[in-house]
């Protein structure tokens, strides 16, 4: 039978993506956000946040401490490219979150799994007025011009069908009408790009709507389909090894350090019951990207956390950032 073999867990914040003295170009979003997300479920201003919290993070957010992280995400990137490419699994199943790039409140799925023969990424990078900083972004996220992900489309079908047998309704979809208008985005090319780094090792997307009201799963809903998802891989007949990445994440726009690493903990020790319990105040915005985390560690139970590391993206006084976790299981 097929079997999990493998798991990472990636944050695929544009921040991994730039140089930390192009970091004051994300920063700068955040000063005009006029939604900054808490973990307590607020949405405030950054005036708001800054009157609340003060300037707490002031040193750290100049240019020689923001390389030092930039470095250290560097380095952990590169060891989860060369755990990927250790594991050489025949599949990846990509769990990510669909931002308005395939999707939109037309139709907007909870669970979608894309059984195709090939992703084509959005291409982005039309408009001649973009900024570099942010073409730089694009190409990070092979969002430059249209890609073609390899795709495992049996694969994908035999999860859809097994899926709906587990009592969890997933749509499908099968192809991309027009990348040049719709297509795969960024949670999806950073794991190809930067982990598999040429590897030719075919996907399964599997897309969540963690964004979007009204229809976003619980931690609960999230982590359990994950273990449905590993109770279908493991009952194809055959021998395939497949890995299950988790892109997005952690806490952001506001770092919220103790959550993430709580987060953390809770799939070092197993702990299911914090990871179902996660209040749906503490997922919004970027944060409800954890979702794409939980999913992929109900399909990871059974392995355990072979290397965890975690830095927090402060980029402005007041905190607001990415947590920026990368994590193995075997």
């Amino acid at each position: 039978m097929a079997k999990i073999v493998a798991g990472v867990a990636t944050s695929h914040t544009p921040l991994l993506t730039l140089g930390a003295a192009q970091w004051i170009h994300r920063a700068n979003v955040d000063y005009e956000n006029p939604e900054l997300n808490t973990s307590d479920g607020r949405l405030m201003t950054y005036s708001q946040l800054l009157t609340e919290v003060g300037p707490r993070y002031e040193n750290e957010v100049d240019v020689p401490t923001l390389a030092k992280k930039e470095q250290q995400c560097n380095d952990a990137l590169d060891k989860l490219a060369a755990f990927v490419a250790q594991v050489k699994p025949d599949v990846a199943i990509i769990i990510g979150d669909d931002q308005a790039e395939l999707f939109n409140s037309a139709n907007q799925p909870a669970f979608a799994i894309y059984h195709g023969q090939t992703a084509y990424t959005i291409d982005k990078l039309r408009e001649p007025t973009t900024p570099d900083w942010l073409r730089t972004v694009r190409k990070g996220y092979m969002l430059d011009q249209v890609h073609g992900l390899p795709c495992d489309p049996q694969m994908a079908l035999t999860l859809i069908k097994g899926l709906i047998d587990e009592e969890v309704d997933v749509a499908a979809s099968d192809h991309v009408e027009d990348p040049l208008d719709k297509g795969f985005g960024h949670a999806y090319g950073f794991v190809v790009k930067r982990l598999f780094a040429g590897l030719p090792i075919p996907i399964v997307p599997v897309l969540l709507n963690t964004y979007f009201s009204p229809n976003v799963p619980s931690s609960r809903r999230c982590y359990n389909v994950g273990r449905a998802i590993r109770r279908v891989v493991e009952a194809i007949p055959g021998d395939q090894r497949v890995m299950v990445i988790a892109s997005g994440g952690l806490s952001h726009f506001v770092v919220d350090e103790p959550l993430d690493r709580q987060i953390i903990a809770a799939f070092e020790n197993k702990d299911a019951d914090f990871l179902q319990s996660i209040p749906r105040g503490a997922l919004n915005s970027g944060s409800s990207e954890i979702l794409n985390w939980v999913t992929a560690a109900g399909a990871l139970e059974h392995l355990n956390v072979q290397s965890a590391e975690y830095f927090p993206l402060r980029r402005t006084p007041a905190g607001t950032g990415v947590g920026a976790g990368f994590v193995t299981w075997a």
